[in-house]
């Protein structure tokens, strides 16, 4: 019974919201107000996922180690441990 009332619920709303809205953009100035704040919103966000790209995927050193880097080398030698326990744990 819930349920039922939830999902009518819902409907009811956006079918409310879709009248409500169609209505509101019969005017022209309206849909001109729409679209400019959606291109808005759509480079802020664009500006938003950029900068988080940037900050949480740091490659400056990708495809161009520096070989003064004796840590660096060091790891990349050792090679990852985590295929071979695997490979071991499936053998067994």
């Amino acid at each position: 019974m819930k349920q039922k009332t939830l999902i009518s619920t819902v409907a009811v709303s956006t079918i409310g919201a879709g009248v409500v809205t169609s209505y509101w953009l019969k005017d022209k100035t309206n849909r001109q107000k729409v679209k400019g704040l959606i291109g808005r919103m759509k480079s802020e966000i664009s500006k938003i996922t950029n900068k988080k790209q940037l900050d949480s995927f740091p490659v400056d050193k990708a495809g161009n180690p520096d070989s003064k880097d004796i840590e660096d080398n060091k790891m990349v030698s050792e090679g990852s441990m985590y295929p071979v326990q695997y490979y071991d744990k499936k053998k067994k």
